[in-house]
Order: structure tokens, then C-alpha cells, then sequence
């Protein structure tokens, strides 16, 4: 097989004129062929044809030199998977097209636990997929493109959209589920979404050019074959153009999706609380209050996010929003993702995020000895709240000051007697009264900004105070932040700064002590 840096002539990109801005590099396309008629059709256009592969040329040519075949051996049916291989490297030399095999024991993965799917047919799609973009960035890497430049083309036709409409609505979906298969997805392209089954078998039998059959086709067992081979039929015979009308609705939900997908994506900013490796934390009252229709799409964002080879369905998506709605409770989804409702959070965590403890929760605040009545907490002296995080404890109590005292003298040499790890602010300033009350604790939220004390009211981003404090990349999510509530201001960054607006004043009666205790 001839290597990528000879076929692009010494490591140049094949390349088309593109206006005054020069050459535009055009990158690999991998063509992922099993054998069938669709692929080997597929194939025959791509090398001798037109293709729109949504490179910016439209329907046109493809240079040979971009051309490269990826067929994967699933080692499932033995002699004739072996034989599909024969037959794709054969056709692919004869064409003049390098062509890479990989071998895989699908069969063996699905069945094991560390792969968390047993369905074949799923564990089949994400091996061809994962090795035909492992086989672009190869080539990309080689011929010194950007990966964005590539394209991996596959052979679905207008009988596979119409097929996966009818299974995703026997297996429950949304509008991203019955939009079906896009034309589209980053460098994935459909170019022979327009054509049939039929027609691509005619196209062949007039050049004369034979494929392989999968035996397993014909297996109603797995769910497309079922509607192949039971659904569609009947229904081509109330309406003889189900491909094309079925295009049309598929086009007509995909460009509705695209929108609401935008209207979820600016919901999902606005509710997402905490994100760090495998783990996203939403604000659950807020998600409850979203319409249903958002709130869905934000759920599989939040998902997807905290884990993305985890595969959701419409069931999954209701379990989330049942509890979000109870305000409580917790839920498994599939790949091991625990999710769960504590402390008015929503929090998605992949199986390698989980075990590590709880990073936010309210912090309750007791009230003040000798005030609380019955309507609150009957708190005994020195009462403390705590809270206990995956990095520490906080704690919190209320103090009342004695009179004649100088406030703000009191609470510096407290914040010197504790180097920072206990603060006296204004019970007031932080949203808590004498009866006591609770303050929400979470690690930084992107973008959040603070008062730190002592800057006279100058803002700074949260970010930036734990840069300047030289807080490693790797533990700043861990940094526990208390705010007077969810989403409000800041109160403390434990233990590193306290925010003006909370601090101690001359005027100020009741002090609220914070106390970390960060675990050894």
C-alpha cells in the first residue's frame, strides 16, 4: 500500500483554488466499505463517479489521492466475514484505491463488562466508527492537515433513513431520533441519502460488478431487519414513494431540531452549576421550571458531557426529569452514569467520576442560642452546622457580638488566628438572620466573579483569584465556593479569600463564622 505522504506528492494536500485567499487544502476521505451493494456502490462512484461530499465543490470528482477504503472484519460469520475482506481488498485494488482492514471480535467486547453494552449491533457501529476516525486523524497527521479537513464517507441510502425513522419510533425518540440519519454529522458524510437500495443494485449490475450479501440480513431478529423486511414493505404498499416522502419529513425534523438544539444548548449554559472530569452538576429547580421539551435536550447535553459514550433513550431521559421533578432521588443509566438529586443539584456522574465524594450541598446555618423560637431550629451555644465535602468539612455558626466591641477588629485577628481557614462576616450581608438559615456550597462556576476583601469593590474572576493563588488545574473544581444561595453572590472562597461585600462592618450586631477543615 502506497503511503499517504506519496500519494499527496511529498506531503502536499491535494488543493483547489479558493479566491484570493490561495489554495484550500482538500484532506483524506476515508469510504467505509463492508461489501454490500450500498458500500460497493459506494466505492465504484467515489473512484469512477460524482459525489457531493460537502468539501465546498459540490457534486463533483473526487482526486484518486484522496481516496482510501476502510473495511472492518467484525469476525462474527468466520469464512464469509473473511471473504467480505477478500473481496473489498480486491475491489479496492482494482479501482486503484489503498484500502485498510481492521479486525475485531465485536462479539467478544459486547460481552464484556468493561465495554457496558451486550447488544452487537451497537458495540459493531461505535468499532467502525471509532477506527474510521482513528484511521482520518492517521492520515490527516500524515499529510499535515487538520483533522477537520478529512471526511468519512458512508453508504446509507434513503432506505436506511427510512428504516431508522420506523426504529427509533418503535424504540421511543424525539425530534433528533426521527430526523434520522442527517447528511451531516462534523466529518461524517451521507452522500447517497437521495438514492435507493434498488438503484444502487441496478448501477451495479450495469457495470457488471457483483457484492456479498450478509446472511445476517435476513435475520428479522435484530430490529432493521424487522422493519426491512416486515414494516416497509407494507407501508410502500399504501404510498409506492415511502422513500421520498419519508426524505421530506426527515429534512423537515432535522432543520426543527437544529433549532431547538440552539434553544437547549443557551438553556444549558444558563442552568449548568459545576462541570469537571466525568461529572456535570445543573441546578435541578431551575431544570424543573424549563419547558419539557428544553428540558430533555439539556438532559442529554448534560449527559453527554459528563460521559460521551453513553447512549440514552426516550426512557432514560424521563427517569432523569421524574426525579428532578420529586426533587430526590437517583437513577442508573446505561455505561454506569449515576445520576441523583441532592441539595437542589441535579449531579450526572460517569462511573470513573463516582466515589469521590460529594462536591456541593446546602450548608446549614443553626440560629443564634437564645433566639430561636418555634418556628426554627432550637440551637444550644456554640451550635455548628457542617457539611462534609469530597475535600473537607465546612462549618458554620453564628456569633453575636458583644457590645462596645470593635466588629472589624474582632474579625481580623480572627482571619490572622486561623490563617484564613476561618472567617467572621456579616451574618446579614450573606442572606442569614438571627434564626439562622442555609448557604449553597459548589465548586467555581464558569465565568463567576467575586469582590475579593480587601480590593475595595474591584471585581475578579474566580478563575483568576485561583490562578493568583497558584491552585493546581487539576484540584481548582474541588475548591469549595459558598454563596448566599444557588446562584448568588459569593460569600467565600474556602479558605482563600472572602468577598468584600459580606465583610464585617462597624454597624454589623451578628457574625457568621465559616470554618474548612480540608481532609488530610
Amino acid at each position: 500500500m502506497a503511503s499517504v505522504s506519496s500519494r499527496y506528492g511529498s506531503g502536499q494536500a491535494f488543493e483547489r483554488p479558493s479566491g484570493r485567499a490561495g489554495a484550500e487544502k482538500l484532506g483524506p476521505v476515508v469510504l467505509m466499505v463492508s461489501g454490500g451493494a450500498d458500500s460497493t456502490a459506494l466505492l465504484v462512484l467515489a473512484a469512477t463517479g460524482e459525489l457531493d461530499i460537502d468539501d465546498g465543490r459540490g457534486r463533483a470528482r473526487i482526486a484518486r489521492e484522496r481516496l482510501h477504503v476502510l473495511h472492518v472484519n467484525h469476525q462474527i460469520r468466520g469464512a464469509d466475514a473473511d471473504a467480505d475482506e477478500r473481496f473489498v481488498r480486491e475491489l479496492s485494488e482494482s479501482l486503484g484505491v489503498p484500502a485498510t482492514v481492521r479486525r475485531v471480535d465485536v462479539a467478544a467486547l459486547a460481552a464484556s463488562a468493561e465495554w457496558g453494552d451486550s447488544n452487537v449491533e451497537n458495540v459493531a457501529r461505535e468499532v467502525r466508527y471509532a477506527a474510521a476516525n482513528h484511521l482520518a486523524n492517521e492520515l490527516c497527521a500524515e499529510a499535515g492537515l487538520p483533522r477537520s479537513s478529512a471526511r468519512i464517507v458512508t453508504a446509507h441510502t434513503a432506505n436506511d433513513r427510512t428504516e431508522t425513522f420506523f426504529m427509533h419510533a418503535i424504540k421511543g425518540s424525539g425530534t433528533q431520533g426521527l430526523s434520522s440519519i442527517p447528511r451531516r454529522r462534523n466529518r461524517i458524510v451521507r452522500p447517497l441519502l437521495d438514492m435507493t437500495h434498488e438503484q444502487l443494485c441496478d448501477l451495479l449490475r450495469m457495470r457488471g460488478i457483483e457484492w456479498h450479501e450478509d446472511a445476517t440480513n435476513a435475520d428479522t431478529h435484530y430490529l432493521r431487519n424487522f422493519v426491512r423486511h416486515e414494516i416497509v414493505p407494507l407501508a410502500r404498499q399504501r404510498n409506492p414513494r415511502l422513500f421520498e416522502s419519508m426524505a421530506s419529513t426527515c429534512e423537515i425534523l432535522s432543520d426543527e431540531d437544529s433549532y431547538l438544539t440552539q434553544v437547549a444548548a443557551r438553556a444549558y449554559r444558563a442552568l449548568e452549576r459545576r462541570r469537571a472530569d466525568g461529572l456535570v452538576a445543573l441546578d435541578a429547580a431551575r431544570l424543573a421550571a424549563t419547558d419539557v421539551a428544553i428540558a430533555r435536550r439539556v438532559v442529554r447535553m448534560a449527559v453527554a458531557k459528563a460521559c460521551p459514550e453513553c447512549r440514552i433513550e426516550a426512557g432514560h431521559v424521563a427517569r432523569v426529569l421524574q426525579i428532578v421533578a420529586a426533587g430526590t432521588g437517583s437513577a442508573t443509566l446505561p455505561s454506569g452514569v449515576d445520576v441523583r438529586v441532592n441539595y437542589g443539584a441535579l449531579s450526572i456522574r460517569a462511573r470513573e467520576a463516582q466515589g469521590l465524594g460529594e462536591t456541593s450541598g446546602w450548608l446549614e446555618v443553626p440560629a443564634l442560642a437564645g433566639v430561636a423560637g418555634k418556628s426554627a431550629t432550637i440551637a444550644a451555644p456554640g451550635q455548628v452546622g457542617e457539611l462534609d465535602l469530597a475535600a473537607g468539612t465546612l462549618s458554620a455558626r453564628l456569633r453575636e457580638l458583644t457590645v462596645g466591641s470593635d466588629p472589624v477588629a474582632v474579625a481580623r485577628a480572627h482571619a490572622r488566628e486561623w490563617e484564613g481557614f476561618s472567617v467572621l462576616l456579616d451574618a446579614a450581608a450573606c442572606g442569614v438572620g438571627q434564626l439562622g438559615g442555609r448557604l449553597w456550597v459548589s465548586g467555581p462556576e464558569l465565568g463567576e466573579v467575586l469582590c475579593p476583601l480587601g480590593m475595595h469593590g474591584q471585581s475578579k474572576k474566580l478563575s483568576d483569584l485561583l490562578i493568583d493563588a497558584k491552585v493546581e488545574a487539576s484540584l481548582r473544581g474541588a475548591v469549595p465556593v459558598v454563596r448566599s444561595g444557588v446562584g448568588g453572590p459569593v460569600v467565600w472562597v474556602a479558605p482563600l479569600r472572602a468577598d468584600e461585600r459580606a465583610r464585617v462592618t462597624s454597624a454589623t450586631l451578628v457574625a457568621l463564622e465559616l470554618s474548612w477543615r480540608p481532609n488530610k
